[in-house]
């Protein structure tokens, strides 16, 4: 079992968020590959059993510039018999445009056929250490998901 963790940043929080995840699933002796979104094609990405997307949420509430390919080409891909989670920083002060694109990827990966391993996961801002253990058990459910 293997995954891969895809994000898109503008301030560094979700490369943060991302490195969290793909650490966690790490030392659940789960191996890891991460990426950036504009470098990630997505039949590469969905060669791996557990899909994570680290989103963020630009202006009010439009998808990262650098991931509508993505997002586009997920709509094409079966991605029946993999399981995912979503989970990205935003910002609460933009109310109820706060972390859309983490809704707005989940709703894509469900569209593909993925399986939700998890409940999509909003941070605000950067992670702090409750933020932390929200994500690696985050991971956890993921995995657990995974297994079953």
């Amino acid at each position: 079992m293997n995954a891969h963790v895809v994000y898109a940043t503008i301030t560094g929080n979700n490369e943060d968020v991302a490195d969290i995840i793909t650490e966690a699933f790490e030392e659940l002796n789960i191996p890891a590959k991460e990426s950036e979104i504009s470098q990630t094609d997505v039949d590469d990405f969905a060669k791996a059993d557990i899909l994570v997307i680290v989103p963020y949420t630009y202006d009010e509430g439009a998808l990262p510039e650098e991931g509508l390919d993505f997002f586009d080409d997920l709509s094409d891909t079966n991605l029946r018999g993999k399981v995912f989670g979503v989970a990205g920083s935003g910002d609460v002060f933009y109310g109820d445009d706060y972390g859309v694109a983490v809704d707005r990827f989940n709703d894509q990966m469900l569209k593909a056929g993925a399986k939700m391993g998890a409940n999509p996961l909003k941070i605000n801002l950067s992670p702090d250490a409750d933020d932390i253990k929200k994500l690696d058990q985050f991971v956890k459910e993921i995995v657990t998901t995974a297994k079953v």
